[in-house]
């Protein structure tokens, strides 16, 4: 069903940066977006009837981690900063990940995430160890093609842990040699990466942190393996005082200048959070063409801050919005982060500082900038068919004098149909492939595993 008219689209925006409207109708043909306007269906032509919505770009999440899934409200992080949290839950508990256990908790969050409008995901997985006996890669792509996702991988990892992680109750740090990490990201941009303008799948090159887990040695080293594999790179960046710190102490110098020096920004490098960004670091990154996925809610979860991402969008930057790991975003879905992003700038800077429209632009043409993907992101002729049907019946709706804006200010984006190339993914509200409650009771069933296995290693 790539081949269809949508009908009766009276809220329509475009996700362009000046909050563009449209109405009428949107003609797609092969999976692209051939004709905007008074159209009139033809004969035979499948007609979707677009009356009770907002019709938008599909949205694009551009880091999370899916294994955290299930790691949501871990008690003995709930109420931690981020260095400690860090410590409770991620890094506590990656020994027990097993495959199945990774396969339920990214089915849970791709899940929330394409019922919330994503049409497309980076996911930032960095639990990679010879102690497991799968690959996390092939878990987490064979999961999204199930769902239909434009899927990225960021695949992640560490040469080294961070040394002041020395709670001894912590199992031992995840590593991987910097030849085996590096082979082991060419075997997989072999087999997952492609390059072509409508891929379905893509593969970054994404230590967990240029700061803590690689040597200094290693990241130009790592910025020449990326680009000889034509693969963008990515990671954490300043999400908290802590990666300030440390860069000014050990090498005498913010974060970001710093990393310059490594070969580590540039129109290939897109970083999360970015909360503690000074002026000139704003400057070097957007000058340099170094995008930012503005991951609202968990740096505000976690109590880390409000990065700069308004005035890095003024500057001329590409900002784009990451959901991030369920661990410290429980709410792990699109509308909640959009509404996170509109209001959290407000609330600290005044009501100038967020337009509806400009965080709508942020989750679609935004994301697929930063990710490199030039045919999504946009409503437009000749743009791939990534489009979202959003829900205006539900009664947070209701009463709306502007409803094009409800999927970004009502904080509650319900996809009623969604599509990736024109093929659909959502219908009716829901994955038609997908059983919610037998996903609830395995979510039950992972999570008690998770607990108990946690306890077991304690004692």
């Amino acid at each position: 069903m790539n081949n269809f008219v949508i009908v009766n689209i009276e809220h329509g925006l475009t996700g362009d940066v000046n909050g563009t409207r449209f109405s009428g109708a949107l003609r797609v043909r092969d999976g692209l977006i051939v004709e905007i306007g008074s159209l009139s269906p033809q004969e035979n032509e499948h007609v979707v009837d677009a009356r009770g919505t907002v019709v938008t770009p599909g949205l694009v999440n551009t880091h999370h981690h899916l294994f955290q899934s299930v790691l949501k409200a871990v008690p003995d992080g709930m109420n931690q900063a981020l260095d400690i949290w860090l410590q409770k839950c991620p890094y506590a508990y990656w020994p027990f990940i097993d495959a199945d256990i990774l396969a339920v908790s990214a089915r849970i969050g791709l899940a929330e995430l394409v019922l919330s409008g994503a049409t497309t995901v980076c996911d930032h997985h960095y639990l990679y160890t010879a102690q497991y006996d799968y690959d996390p890669t092939e878990v987490l792509f064979n999961e999204a093609a199930r769902f239909g996702v434009r899927f990225l991988l960021a695949r992640g990892g560490n040469t080294k842990g961070r040394e002041y992680f020395d709670d001894p109750s912590l199992p031992p740090a995840f590593k991987e040699p910097a030849t085996e990490f590096l082979e082991q990201v060419r075997v997989a941009a072999a087999r997952w990466h492609d390059p072509n303008p409508l891929a379905m799948t893509r593969l970054a090159l994404a230590p967990t942190t240029p700061l803590f887990n690689l040597e200094p040695e290693e990241l130009p080293l790592f910025a020449e393996a990326a680009r000889d594999l034509g693969i963008r790179r990515h990671s954490h960046l300043s999400e908290n005082m802590t990666y300030v710190d440390f860069a000014e102490r050990t090498f005498g110098k913010r974060p970001v200048h710093w990393l310059a020096e490594q070969d580590w920004i540039g129109p290939d490098v897109w970083f999360a959070h970015l909360v503690e960004l000074d002026q000139s670091e704003i400057r070097e990154l957007v000058d340099a063409g170094t995008a930012m996925a503005h991951c609202t809610q968990a740096n505000a979860r976690l109590g880390s801050g409000i990065a700069p991402a308004d005035a890095f969008h003024h500057r001329g930057g590409i900002v784009s919005i990451g959901v991030d790991g369920a661990g410290a975003n429980e709410a792990a879905d699109m509308g909640a982060a959009m509404y996170a992003a509109f209001t959290t700038h407000r609330a600290s800077k005044g009501v100038g500082a967020s337009r509806a429209e400009t965080i709508l632009h942020w989750a679609t043409e935004g994301g697929a900038r930063a990710l490199g993907f030039d045919s999504i992101g946009r409503i437009a002729p000749g743009m791939a068919a990534d489009i979202v049907l959003f829900d205006l019946t539900h009664p947070r709706n209701l009463g709306l004098h502007d409803p094009a804006l409800a999927p970004v200010i009502t904080g509650s984006a319900v996809a009623q149909q969604s599509f990736v190339q024109g093929r659909p993914i959502v219908q009716d509200g829901r994955v038609s492939w997908l059983d919610l409650d037998y996903l609830c009771c395995e979510a039950k069933r992972i999570t008690a595993t998770l607990k108990e296995k946690r306890q077991a290693s304690l004692n």
